[in-house]
């Protein structure tokens, strides 16, 4: 009885965050280890489901680097960075396409079918909606790599509109219709800024925001912006998570008011953050 009890206690505290977001489109990039963990992965794929179910609007971003290097080591090529980032020459760019596009991809968009929602995969190449230039950062080339240029949002809206969710794979294109690799993190950037979402999440591999990365404890569930900054400026902030508290931000100047940091290692990690008033993750506010 006490379980029973729990469960519809859980489902009470849920009940204004159901009533608060229902109607707004949140952009969840969906990667790490909750990508490569069958069982995280079941349980992240049954939050999307049930988010639909009670009014959001998901759409879906995912990378795949693990399954990438596996097709690659696979064929023949060895994996090459530089400074972190994939370098990506033509044959390495077909096996990227092939993993995002269409295992990754095609099976994200089966298993959400397999509980009753209409899922529709696509790519920056449909429709042209993900335009990109070629990167170089910090004047390095490293191939088809690409940075967004423009989201065209009428694909994904035509999807949204019609009850279907967009699973989009960070594949981009430029004016002459070449495919490129494109950051999975900042093409989730993009397209919630483009498509104005209320909410920006990261299902990634570390805890949240922490005031001391070595206590676990030390997560910070809701943070302001110019806080992030300061935290930034003193070096809490730093090393490894560095460039993924960046991609937040990005986020927030992109136009997204909340842009959430969650633990993709641990079960149910959407609807623990979204439908609980303590949540798990860092919430970031405009």
């Amino acid at each position: 009885m006490n379980d029973v009890i729990s469960k519809a206690s859980i489902l009470t505290e849920a009940l204004p965050y159901i009533k608060k977001f229902s109607g707004i489109t949140v952009v969840i990039k969906y990667g790490g280890a909750a990508l490569v963990n069958e069982d995280i992965k079941s349980t992240i794929i049954k939050d999307i489901a049930l988010m639909k179910y009670v009014g959001f609007k998901p759409v879906v971003v995912h990378g795949g680097g693990k399954d990438i290097n596996k097709a690659l080591e696979a064929v023949g090529i060895e994996p090459k960075f530089k400074d972190g980032l994939r370098v990506t020459d033509e044959p390495t760019m077909e096996i990227v396409q092939q993993v995002l596009a269409g295992k990754i991809n095609k099976n994200l968009t089966t298993e959400l079918c397999l509980h009753g929602i209409n899922a529709v995969g696509i790519c920056g190449k449909d429709a042209g909606f993900m335009q990109v230039k070629k990167a170089m950062p910090k004047g390095m080339d490293i191939g088809l790599v690409g940075d967004v240029t423009e989201v065209k949002t009428d694909l994904i809206n035509t999807l949204i509109d019609n009850d279907f969710v967009p699973v989009i794979s960070s594949i981009g294109v430029d004016e002459e219709g070449n495919s490129y690799n494109v950051n999975a993190d900042y093409a989730a950037v993009a397209v919630a800024g483009a498509l104005k979402a209320e909410k920006l999440v990261f299902v990634t591999d570390v805890a949240g925001i922490m005031r001391d990365v070595n206590d676990p404890g030390s997560v910070i569930s809701v943070i302001k912006e110019d806080e992030v900054n300061a935290l930034i400026e003193d070096g809490t902030i730093s090393g490894g998570m560095l460039p993924k508290v960046q991609c937040c931000m990005a986020g927030v100047e992109a136009g997204v008011n909340n842009v959430h940091i969650l633990d993709g290692r641990i079960a149910h990690c959407l609807i623990l953050e979204i439908f609980t008033n303590k949540g798990i993750g860092t919430l970031i506010e405009k």
